[in-house]
């Protein structure tokens, strides 16, 4: 009688073929992190420049700074405060794409709204003024 070694061909297949599965799922879930990693650091981004906006608020006789805010070729959007050279952002996208905008009301120049584009939600990440 004789033994029979090793595998067949369908059965390393099938191997090959759960193992491909495993990676997609895998791959699948390592994205969706990411994504959710970028537009955690987003919002980060933005909570900490709306602190230095309302810091610098209050730091020039209650008036906002808005022409102190540039948004470069670089796509990095900054400030720094008048009179402080302590009170200042800087954020760059982790993409590096043209993801941050910043907009002031026509109608009453004292609200400002710096807005994010996130890629796990059809629905913008916004901060604004907090006067």
């Amino acid at each position: 009688m004789k033994i029979k070694r090793g595998f067949t061909l369908l059965e390393m297949l099938v191997v090959i073929g759960i193992i491909a599965i495993l990676v997609t799922i895998g791959f699948a879930s390592y994205s969706t992190i990411q994504k959710k990693a970028r537009d955690a650091k987003r919002q980060g981004d933005l909570k900490a420049a709306q602190q230095v906006m309302e810091q610098c608020y209050s730091a020039n006789t209650n008036s906002y700074q808005y022409e102190t805010i540039s948004v470069s070729a670089s796509n990095v959007l900054s400030m720094t405060c008048p009179g402080s050279a302590t009170l200042t952002f800087s954020i760059k996208d982790p993409l590096n794409t043209a993801t941050y905008k910043y907009s002031v009301d026509p109608n009453t120049s004292s609200l400002y709204t710096i807005t994010a584009v996130l890629e796990t939600s059809a629905d913008p990440y916004s901060v604004s003024n907090q006067q």
